[in-house]
């Protein structure tokens, strides 16, 4: 329910013509920002997948208790009819991206709105684990995550704007696109900064109002032979990685995640506290 509420805020503050046509000052919490303002305020930088895996954003977890996943969450958020149980399995899906409609769960995928791997690229793999585990399941902001069909979530993949966009509704998704990486503070390359002016050109340039996420970077100069670094912008430390888990944390990469350094890699894998 929150999920649906916090979407209702958002096509209505994006309604109006009543908020600031210009970011909001840096450190605030809120941006109220027209969209081709917006993606002009993208930062613009080459991309790189070097170390990313798949893995790095640990999926799906029940974050409130209330014994439903982040997928089973926006299951019940976006079925056109109610659901139950704590397995989401039977109710009413349209995938906005090629209008298919369904009622059977297994036949959708949550989509990352903006994929897992082009968070990376664009930033992502400077985050904490816990921060890569919030964008992954990220349910503060509606756009972040949308049931589609398994089949277009197929085609799209790990594709941004310049390489990929759905057939249908195409202003909405360039929309959801920016408003995610505003939220997140990612980058775009030259490419899709165009490609997003391109379409954006096509559509109302309405105000788009993003409530930013908290993000915690990993420590850098991270010693490779012995206890990693304790600030401030680190994972909680555990005296064992079952406890880590348990809350939340982890997988951490050796030579990426400094928490990596605070327990034992009994495999020698490169990889502790995994689930």
């Amino acid at each position: 329910m929150s999920r649906f509420l916090a979407y209702l805020c958002v096509l209505v503050l994006g309604s109006t013509g009543l908020a600031a046509t210009t970011e909001a000052p840096a450190g605030a919490t809120t941006v109220r920002v027209r969209l081709v303002a917006a993606i002009k305020n993208l930062p613009v930088a080459a991309e790189t997948r070097t170390g990313y895996e798949r893995s790095r954003f640990r999926l799906w977890v029940d974050e409130d208790g209330d014994c439903r996943d982040t997928r089973d969450e926006v299951l019940a958020a976006e079925s056109l009819v109610s659901v139950r149980g704590c397995d989401v399995r039977v109710g009413k899906w349209r995938s906005y991206y090629d209008r298919q409609v369904t009622t059977r769960s297994s036949d959708f995928d949550i989509d990352h709105l903006v994929p897992l791997a082009e968070a990376w690229d664009s930033g992502a793999r400077r985050w904490s684990a816990g921060t890569r585990q919030r964008y992954a399941n990220d349910l503060g902001d509606p756009r972040s995550l949308v049931a589609v069909s398994a089949s277009v979530n197929r085609s799209k993949s790990d594709q941004d704007p310049a390489q990929w966009q759905p057939r249908y509704d195409k202003c909405t998704y360039v929309r959801q696109w920016v408003a995610v990486k505003t939220r997140w503070s990612l980058k775009a390359n030259p490419a899709e900064k165009r490609a997003l002016l391109s379409r954006a050109s096509h559509c109302a340039n309405t105000v788009l109002t993003v409530r930013r996420a908290s993000i915690v970077t990993a420590s850098s100069g991270t010693s490779g032979t012995s206890g990693g670094a304790t600030g401030g912008s680190n994972d909680p430390r555990f005296s064992y990685c079952y406890q880590a888990v348990a809350a939340g944390y982890g997988p951490y990469y050796r030579g990426t995640d400094p928490e990596y350094w605070w327990y034992t890699d009994g495999d020698g894998d490169g990889v502790v506290c995994e689930s």
